[in-house]
């Protein structure tokens, strides 16, 4: 334990003074103009990149939806036909028959005088 506050309460030596080494000059260590224009480039590039494919994503997901939407009503057109066909008409009533809202087919007339 006494170690430990010894080792506290002594100052540290002080670091060297900033520099170079001798033969190294700063353009060897930093990456000047062309490494900005280059990491600026990538920048732009990238989030370009990135613009393009949201808006392909979103493309086909809009595609998606949009076929998913022609395929249904084209199956309700299709069940719609079929029950046409085979003589049943919207209210599962015969073809023609429809309700005129007084519990009479509108087809049939009514006895005129």
């Amino acid at each position: 334990m006494h170690h430990l506050l010894l080792a506290l309460t002594t100052t540290p030596s002080p670091l060297p003074t900033p520099g170079l080494r001798e033969g190294i000059s700063e353009d060897q260590i930093t990456p000047g103009l062309w490494g900005f224009i280059m990491t600026a480039f990538f920048v732009l590039a990238t989030t370009l990149l990135i613009v393009d494919m949201v808006r392909r994503i979103r493309r086909v997901r809009y595609r998606a939806q949009v076929e998913e939407e022609r395929q249904a009503a084209a199956e309700a057109a299709d069940i719609e036909a079929a029950d046409d066909h085979d003589g049943l008409g919207s209210a599962g009533q015969p073809a023609g028959l429809e309700d005129n809202g007084q519990g009479r087919a509108a087809d049939q007339s009514q006895p005129r005088d």
